[in-house]
């Protein structure tokens, strides 16, 4: 969702070539190829193949794969995007085989430790020789880092071009067909085929959610009563068209709530979605709840209120009191609940950032362009 934008801002540049490098972090067919062929980015030229294991695991593994690329590519930059493992893995090796480092998306923070992204996130932006902010409140929290001006760049948002390219084709989707084309197996057996085509939502009558953080779904005392707010209250009055992820899928089953959750037929349970199907449930929503960070950005844009299930988020520019859509909730019920009667019934407000305009990508390639040592 970031790259493809960027690769095609590039373009514009014959005299510019790049490599894009896959790490292989994100190696599940849902969430890499599929985003791939949806968005046409371009196959990568070199796919390291890291796959899972611990942060330690794929930041090692990351480094000594991407430095054998360094030394035979021997690039003039190496550009890396947002706060995984790969960002933070490959910022380091650049800059110890001294070649410059741009950072998109820099200058997000959380100030959550816990949060290994917080750390990538740090770590990166103090390596890096051009930061490409996506906000004004980006540009602060590096300046009071002690990131000298010079080095700071203030481009917008890169997931802003994406969701602006794609959004008519997402709208042209039908979001019965998303729910039957993706609904997970246990749901599928409950009903027979002809019952699963009817099923149905209707726009601005149903809650998507998304939620995987270990913080929300790895412990029983904290799922579980989040879970009764979803099925005795919210599922009473709506439907929840939940993109289920395979972290709290596997979560549930261990704590004994997967049976009832399936069987609730107001809990539609789907598999991780591709792009277009995300953003189309975004647009029919009448209200999001999501722990995820893209998602905050998106339904600012789009002005679906949204509870983020979190207790602080890098992304500070989407949350009401900055104009944005989003209310932060943590995973405390009573504080969900509280948000979801506010927001339930709340008209749709769409906000639009500076320069969150589509055109990002076309900035950075421009900054990276034009630097001068």
């Amino acid at each position: 969702m970031k790259v493809a934008p960027f690769c095609r801002a590039l373009k514009a540049y014959p005299e510019v070539s790049h490599v894009l490098v896959h790490t292989g972090q994100h190696y599940d067919v849902r969430m890499s190829e599929q985003f791939f062929k949806e968005l046409d980015i371009p196959n990568p030229d070199i796919n390291l193949e890291i796959g899972s294991g611990s942060h330690a695991e794929q930041v090692g593994r990351t480094m000594i794969a991407f430095e054998k690329v360094l030394r035979e590519e021997k690039p003039d930059w190496v550009v890396v995007l947002g706060d995984v493992n790969a960002t933070c893995a490959c910022s380091i090796t650049a800059k110890k085989e001294h070649i410059k480092c741009a950072h998109i998306e820099a200058g997000l923070r959380s100030r959550d430790m816990d949060m290994p992204e917080e750390i990538n996130r740090l770590v990166t932006d103090r390596l890096s020789d051009l930061l490409l902010t996506p906000d004004r409140l980006s540009n602060a929290n590096l300046k009071a880092e002690g990131v000298p001006d010079e080095k700071i760049r203030f481009v917008g948002n890169i997931m802003i071009d994406t969701l602006e390219r794609e959004r008519e084709k997402a709208a042209a989707l039908d979001i019965g067909s998303i729910i039957c084309d993706n609904l997970i197996d246990e749901k599928r057996q409950r009903n027979s085929e002809t019952e699963t085509r009817k099923l149905q939502v209707a726009e601005h009558s149903f809650v998507a959610m998304t939620m995987h953080r270990p913080s929300n779904v790895d412990q029983r005392e904290t799922l579980e009563p989040a879970m009764r707010f979803f099925l005795d209250e919210v599922t009473k009055e709506y439907p929840i068209v939940w993109a289920i992820h395979p972290r709290a899928q596997k979560m549930l089953k261990e704590f004994g709530l997967w049976d009832e959750v399936v069987a609730n037929p107001n809990m539609i349970l789907v598999k991780p979605l591709g792009y277009h199907e995300m953003l189309r449930l975004n647009m029919g929503a009448r209200l999001f709840m999501t722990d995820s960070g893209g998602l905050q950005e998106e339904c600012c844009v789009l002005g679906t209120p949204c509870l983020t299930m979190r207790w602080n988020t890098e992304r500070p520019i989407t949350l009401m009191e900055n104009g944005g859509a989003s209310i932060l909730v943590g995973n405390a019920v009573e504080k969900m609940r509280e948000a979801y009667r506010s927001q339930i019934d709340a008209p749709r407000h769409a906000m639009r950032p500076e320069l969150w305009d589509g055109h990002t990508a076309e900035r950075i390639a421009r900054e990276l362009v034009s630097y001068e040592v």
